[in-house]
């Protein structure tokens, strides 16, 4: 079935107003597709996105989802809303198809497609990537769960085109005929649990992204993760494994401190801007990625020699009367605290909390023993972090980010570091990790601006 066939005169329904439902809808009516946008969130909040539905003249509803839902050929999901609400149980029950966004965009894309996912890592490989293929003179488009969504760029795609995305779990759910060119699995460690109900559902959702591609396509691995290596993998896929620890059978490792693909040196390890053990692994994904459209070692070595850290992501912030303050807001997992913890190399009064995702927060003693001096825990998941941590760190509860922040700077010593890595996710108290990044950024700016003269002036 064509593009034309599977859109126009359809009638599709879109679940959800944020950036990709509403990039969904101006797709759909593109192609000659007849979308309907329903969400649960009210016309106050919405504005922005209504203002765009009128003057396209396709309609919607706010408040709530209806069963005018249920008068679709198909419905189309955005990535944050679950499949358990009542309107997609009833839609299962009628038989009618649901897709993810990031499924129905596909079908309108002439370029080839890199698609990310795992536990940790997808954004830094990302944009890293998007960065290498566009230095590498590629047609590169970045979109995804980052930036902008997959429906609003792919319209502007050619057979030249290298689309390269980040893909959560959420939009693997609902996928159906979604087709990478290459397929990257970076890691998988415990994450959402409270959507998948358990690791191994988790598990087998992040492995969906290979089962609809070919012979003619690939997979890449990490060879160093113990999930993904014990997995029973059954893909059509010619897979490609990355590593830092082994070398035999591997595409892309660590040879004498220098970062290898094809057993040819690209750069020295230490040259590598992004930092940590957890980046070099994104690194050698990267660079395996690349030897796959035979871009040059210099230019893979110029681009890891200058690639910034993405916003959010162990974005260092400057520093305050000697302490210094790291912004990790985008780490809504344990294991990317444990990640931030270890890149730190300095004593570290931690700020965690947020809304809980099935977290065993004791993983951080291991990683922290020696180096969180203090634990400051904000939102939901404060009481349960204080219940798992309280007997090895000192933990103390905060109301606002505002408030952690100053209590964090209070206790630090020049040379220490406050650092938010939250280990949960964002939405009790923030729209998402970015806007619980930005007050971050503004709490910070507040002691640099003088509204904690005593505290600053104390560390002089």
């Amino acid at each position: 079935m064509t593009t034309e066939q599977k859109i126009r005169d359809r009638k599709i329904g879109i679940v959800g107003m944020a950036r990709s439902g509403l990039a969904a809808a101006l797709l759909a009516d593109s192609f000659g597709g007849k979308p309907f946008v329903s969400d649960f969130d009210s016309a106050d909040k919405l504005q922005t996105e209504t203002a765009r539905l009128d003057a396209a003249q396709i309609p919607y509803e706010v408040g709530g989802h209806t069963d005018k839902l249920l008068t679709a050929d198909y419905l189309v999901v955005s990535p944050g809303v679950p499949l358990t609400i009542d309107i997609l149980q009833k839609a299962v029950a009628q038989g009618i198809p649901i897709f993810s966004e990031i499924e129905f965009a596909s079908w309108c894309c002439k370029g080839k497609i890199i698609a990310i996912t795992g536990s940790n890592g997808k954004t830094t490989t990302t944009t890293l990537l998007g960065e290498l293929f566009s230095a590498a003179g590629f047609d590169t488009f970045v979109a995804g769960n980052i930036g902008l969504p997959f429906s609003e760029i792919v319209s502007k795609t050619s057979e030249k085109s290298i689309v390269i995305l980040e893909i959560s779990n959420f939009q693997l759910e609902t996928i159906s005929d979604f087709k990478p060119n290459v397929a990257v699995i970076l890691n998988l460690t415990p994450d959402h649990l409270d959507r998948h109900g358990s690791f191994e559902n988790y598990v087998t959702t992040k492995f969906r992204i290979t089962e609809n591609q070919s012979d003619s396509d690939y997979l890449v691995l990490n060879a160093d993760d113990k999930t993904t290596t014990a997995y029973n993998l059954q893909t059509l896929a010619s897979v490609r494994h990355f590593s830092i620890e082994k070398t035999k059978d591997i595409t892309a490792f660590v040879r004498n401190n220098f970062l290898t693909v094809n057993g040819e040196q690209i750069i020295a390890t230490d040259k590598i801007s992004i930092l940590g053990p957890h980046n070099l692994q994104n690194a050698a994904a990267v660079v395996t990625v690349a030897s796959l459209f035979d871009i040059e070692i210099d230019v893979m070595g110029r681009v890891l020699s200058t690639f910034q850290p993405v916003e959010h992501r162990l974005e260092n912030i400057g520093s305050v009367a000697g302490v210094n303050f790291i912004n990790d807001s985008k780490a809504t997992n344990i294991d990317s605290v444990a990640y931030a913890i270890q890149s730190v190399k300095t004593n570290i009064y931690l700020i965690a909390g947020g809304r809980d995702k099935g977290a065993d927060f004791t993983e951080i003693i291991q990683y922290g023993k020696n180096k969180i001096k203090s634990i400051i825990a904000i939102g939901e998941a404060k009481e349960k972090i204080y219940e798992q941590l309280g007997k090895t760190f000192s933990v103390e509860f905060a109301d606002t980010l505002e408030s952690a922040v100053k209590i964090a700077f209070t206790k630090a010593m020049p040379g220490e570091t406050v650092l938010l890595s939250p280990g949960c996710a964002s939405f009790d108290m923030f729209e998402n990790y970015e806007q619980r990044g930005s007050d971050f950024k503004t709490a910070v700016a507040g002691l640099k601006n003088g509204k904690n003269e005593n505290e600053t002036l104390s560390k002089n």
